[in-house]
């Protein structure tokens, strides 16, 4: 396996069982959305898991990969400030909210590189 697509694989996997854990744990996942004054959770949370969970493995099959790669960024750039948001908080939550946005902050800049390699192609390349 070219080390391209084992990446990938590793990458958009672990995403895709993280996607699916949320539809397993939807209503906490919803509460927590409330929690942090997120509009309508109980129709975004659901919505949200699912452009996660499609572009994961979007990504993950190389599949309309300029589709499944701008689902997974714009995932990124619209749960990280929001779930995360590390500066609210002066407390040993701030530490671990802090730790999510940077994790989630790596995780998109692997998905703008998906995104670019996605819109670089002529034809997506089966072997890689």
């Amino acid at each position: 396996m070219p080390p391209s697509r084992l990446g990938r694989a590793l990458y958009a996997g672990v995403l895709a069982y993280t996607a699916v854990e949320n539809f397993q744990e939807l209503e906490g996942r919803i509460e927590y959305a409330r929690a942090k004054d997120v509009p309508l959770p109980d129709v975004l949370v659901p919505l949200a898991s699912g452009m996660f969970l499609l572009g994961s493995v979007g990504v993950l099959l190389w599949r309309a990969p300029r589709l499944a790669a701008a689902a997974m960024v714009a995932w990124f750039v619209g749960i990280t400030p929001t779930m995360h948001d590390f500066w609210n908080h002066d407390d040993e939550t701030r530490q671990t909210e802090q730790v999510q946005f940077l994790k989630n902050t790596a995780l998109l800049g692997a998905a703008l590189m998906l995104l670019v390699r996605a819109f670089s192609e002529d034809e997506p390349d089966e072997t890689t």
